[in-house]
């Protein structure tokens, strides 16, 4: 059983009661109520989740749960106790995130299947909005590894969040590299955040939370264990939080194109480091640029095509002196994080050549 001792202030939910909270948990528990059918019954029983929780099966029928679904959830609740659930979190200082909260992930939130609860232990950041997935094969070559860790550091260096799924090869080395630049990461789990998997990355789990720079999430409660049918709906969410994936090498097979596909679904960027076209393990990375992924060699290749404009954060800040009032408006809009290129436009009034060009 993971504890992790994180410097984040713990508190359980910042729009829910306890007591409201405690059956939003316990739905989560129950197999078969997602996204959809949790919001039938928040809309039928006008928000009330306790009435929800409390139905009969004329109730549940009317807000629209098939029989199947009715017995199995019925089943499901008599072994669960809402308050228990709650508790057991507490004690493990796991925070909960709903759909109700302002901290929900928003780009995670804009997505069709959003979960309705996200476990969290960490630290989630403002800074997160400006995340890069990067994914990509277990049995990384040595030009995988390095071109891993080359972009990992380097968008970590221009403060993006680097999100993955704490899987061993591409995953581990992305995580690691963003916590060596003193950037920011977030690993999505497949399972209960009490169980880390592979066990070789407790480690970077725990560093990960105790170091402030970044967070553990899963929509699996406790006592859910890893299992390859929870590893593409871990994927729909490390694709949710970012504003793009980047497949670093991964063969024909890899999970990691699961990832990609969720991030075209979700109206993401797909971007592709080209690989060895005579390696097996880079066919599936080299198939994803053929088939219309963008092909990057640089971070600057992704951070010009999402339109950010990173600031480095590894060096000191120094006096920049503008050349013209263009420049001047533009640097005070500036700050350590990255920003939009149009909403340097918009606070600017400036034209957009203006802003793209200087």
């Amino acid at each position: 059983m993971e504890v992790f001792d994180t410097p984040a202030p713990y508190y359980p939910s910042d729009a829910l009661s306890l007591d409201e909270l405690a059956y939003w948990i316990a739905f989560s528990r129950v197999s078969g109520i997602g996204p959809v059918y949790f919001k039938k019954l928040l809309d039928f029983f006008q928000e009330e989740v306790r009435l929800a929780w409390k139905a009969d099966r004329r109730e549940l029928a009317q807000a629209g749960l098939g029989q199947k679904l009715i017995e199995s959830f019925l089943k499901q609740r008599a072994a669960i106790e809402p308050l228990h659930e709650l508790e057991r979190l507490e004690r493990r200082r796991i925070r909960v995130i709903t759909w109700k909260d302002a901290t929900y992930p928003p780009a995670l939130r804009k997505t069709p299947s959003a979960p309705f609860v996200l476990y969290t232990c960490g630290v989630l950041s403002r800074e997160d909005q400006f995340a890069l997935a990067i994914v990509g094969t277990r049995r990384m070559s040595a030009y995988g590894r390095l071109v891993t860790e080359r972009f990992a550091t380097d968008l970590a260096h221009g403060g993006v969040t680097i999100v993955s799924g704490l899987a061993l090869g591409v995953d581990t080395v992305g995580h690691t590299a963003a916590l060596d630049a003193g950037g920011r990461t977030l690993a999505v789990l497949a399972s209960g955040l009490d169980t880390v998997y592979p066990e070789s990355n407790r480690g970077l789990a725990r560093r990960i939370v105790e170091s402030g720079q970044g967070a553990l999430l899963s929509e699996f409660p406790l006592g859910v264990a890893p299992d390859s049918r929870n590893f593409p709906a871990r994927n729909r969410i490390i694709a949710g939080l970012s504003l793009g994936v980047l497949v670093t090498e991964a063969p024909e097979q890899s999970g990691s194109l699961i990832t990609a596909n969720f991030a075209l679904e979700q109206g993401r960027d797909v971007f592709a480091v080209p690989g060895n076209m005579f390696a097996r393990g880079s066919n599936g990375v080299n198939k994803l640029i053929q088939e219309g992924a963008t092909l990057v060699t640089s971070v600057q290749d992704v951070l010009e095509a999402l339109n950010l404009f990173a600031i480095p954060q590894c060096v000191e800040l120094q006096e920049v002196l503008p050349d013209n009032d263009e420049e001047r408006i533009l640097l005070a809009l500036l700050s350590h994080e990255p920003r939009h290129v149009d909403d340097l436009i918009r606070e600017s009034a400036l034209p957009t050549m203006t802003v793209t060009a200087t």
